[in-house]
C-alpha cells in the first residue's frame, strides 16, 4: 500500500485500513508527494511528542505570511517551544487541573439539565446542535468571561479555522491563508474587545486572570491575552463535542456496553477513555525537525516536516491487544488522544468531565435512543467525529 497521504480517502474506515497496513509494512515513511514523513507506530509518535528540543511545534516558518494569523499566534502556546511554552501554560494551568475542574461539576451537570430539557419531549433531536456542542461551549464561555449566547459565532470560527484546510495539502496556500485569515480578523477583534473591557473593569474570570499574570515579570499585551483566550474557546470545546457524539456513536453500535453503562454508570470513565482512544478526535499532530535525528530506525534530516498519526498510534498492536475492538473496561490505556509530553491537553480533565455527566445524564434520562440514517460526519483526515448527529429517544 502506498504512503502517499493525498491518495487517501475521507472516511474513517479507509483510513484505518491505511493506517493498519502502514504500521505492518513501514511504521516510518517518506510521503514523496506530500513532501513529508508518516509516523504511523505507538513507540515512535511517543518518541517524537517527548522530544520537543528535536522536534518541533512552531511552524510559522513553513506558512505563508498573513497578519491576523501572525497576531493571534503570539499568545497560542500549542504552536510554540521550550521555554516561552512552559510559561504561557503555567498561566492557565492552575484553572484546569482536576482538582479545581472537578468543582464544576454542579454548574456542567444543571447545563446538561437544561439543555436536554429544551428538546425534551422530541421524539428525536440533533445530539450535536442540542447537547455536545453547546454544553462546552457554555463552560468554556462563562470560564472566561464572554457571553456564551454569541456561541453560534464562535462555531462559524471553529468551522473557518478547521473546516476545510485541504488536508491533502501538506501546507496551506496563500489563499487559504488569506480565507482564513478573515475568520481569525473577526475573532481576534472580537476578543480585543472582551480584553480590553476585562482590562478596564476586572471580574473574576480567566480572562482577568491573563491580564494581571505576569511573565519574566512582564504583563501580557492585549494581543498576546487574544491568542490565549482564542486558544481556549476554541480548543475548550471542540474535543468535547467531538468526543460526546464519538460516545453516541460507539454505544449505538454496542448494545451491550451500553446496557452495562446503564446498570453500572461508574464504568463512564473507563468507557470514555476507550472512545477516545478508537475515534481519536483530532487523528494527526504535526512537528517540524529541528536537526538530524532517527525515527524509528529511519533518518530524518533537519527541516523536515512529520505527520505524527495519533489514530494510527492507538490502534498498534504492539500497544493495545485487539487494538480494533472496542472495549470498555480497557485498562491500563493509555492512548495518545490528548497527545502526550509538555503539549498533552491542558483541557483534558475538563473534557472528561463534561463527557462523563453529560453521558450519564444522556443514560438516566433516555431509556432509549438510536443514531438515525443522516449522520454528517467530519472529514476523517482532519477530525474524528459528527458534525451533525439526529438521535431518535425515548424519555424516563
Amino acid at each position: 500500500m502506498t504512503a502517499t497521504f493525498a491518495q487517501q480517502s475521507s472516511h474513517s474506515a479507509d483510513l484505518l485500513d491505511w493506517f493498519h497496513e502502514m504500521r505492518r509494512s513501514e511504521p516510518v515513511a517518506w510521503d514523496q508527494e506530500f513532501g513529508a514523513w508518516h509516523v504511523f507506530g505507538y513507540p515512535e509518535v511517543t518518541a517524537v511528542l517527548a522530544d520537543p528540543g528535536t522536534f518541533s511545534s512552531d511552524l510559522s516558518g513553513l506558512l505563508p505570511p498573513q497578519k491576523d494569523l501572525e497576531l493571534f499566534a503570539k499568545g497560542s502556546f500549542v504552536g510554540m517551544d521550550p521555554p516561552r511554552h512552559l510559561k504561557l501554560r503555567r498561566l492557565v494551568s492552575k484553572a484546569f487541573t482536576p482538582r479545581i475542574v472537578a468543582e464544576l461539576e454542579p454548574r456542567i451537570t444543571q447545563v446538561t439539565r437544561e439543555l436536554l430539557d429544551a428538546v425534551r419531549g422530541r421524539s428525536a433531536f440533533d445530539l450535536v446542535a442540542d447537547l455536545a456542542y453547546p454544553l462546552p461551549v457554555i463552560v468554556i464561555a462563562e470560564l472566561l468571561g464572554v457571553p456564551a449566547a454569541d456561541r453560534d459565532r464562535f462555531r462559524g470560527w471553529a468551522d473557518g479555522l478547521l473546516g476545510d484546510n485541504r488536508p491533502e495539502r501538506l501546507l496551506p496556500d496563500q489563499d487559504h491563508m488569506n480565507a482564513v485569515g478573515a475568520t481569525v480578523r473577526d475573532m481576534n477583534d472580537y476578543l480585543l474587545d472582551h480584553i480590553r473591557a476585562r482590562r478596564a473593569v476586572p471580574t473574576a474570570d480567566l480572562t482577568s486572570t491573563l491580564i494581571a499574570a505576569e511573565v519574566d515579570g512582564e504583563r501580557l499585551d492585549d494581543e498576546e491575552i487574544v491568542g490565549f483566550v482564542g486558544l481556549l474557546l476554541i480548543a475548550g470545546h471542540i474535543t468535547t463535542t467531538l468526543l460526546l457524539g464519538n460516545t453516541v456513536l460507539t454505544l449505538d453500535a454496542d448494545q451491550d456496553a451500553t446496557a452495562a453503562l446503564r446498570a453500572d454508570p461508574t464504568g463512564l470513565p473507563t468507557a470514555l477513555e476507550e472512545v477516545l482512544r478508537v475515534r481519536t478526535p483530532f487523528p494527526r499532530l504535526v512537528r517540524l525537525t529541528t536537526a538530524d535525528t532517527t525515527v524509528g530506525g529511519r533518518d530524518v534530516p533537519a527541516g523536515q516536516v512529520l505527520n505524527l498519526w495519533l489514530a494510527s498510534a492507538n490502534r498498534d498492536e504492539r500497544q493495545f491487544a485487539e487494538a480494533d475492538r472496542f472495549d470498555p473496561t480497557r485498562t491500563p490505556n493509555q492512548h495518545l488522544s490528548f497527545g502526550h509530553g509538555i503539549h498533552f491537553c491542558i483541557g483534558a480533565p475538563l473534557a472528561r468531565l463534561e463527557a462523563r455527566l453529560a453521558t450519564r445524564t444522556l443514560l438516566e434520562d433516555c431509556p432509549e435512543f438510536a443514531v438515525g440514517p443522516d449522520v454528517g460526519l467530519h472529514d476523517a483526515r482532519i477530525m474524528t467525529g459528527a458534525r451533525s448527529l439526529p438521535v431518535a429517544v425515548t424519555w424516563r
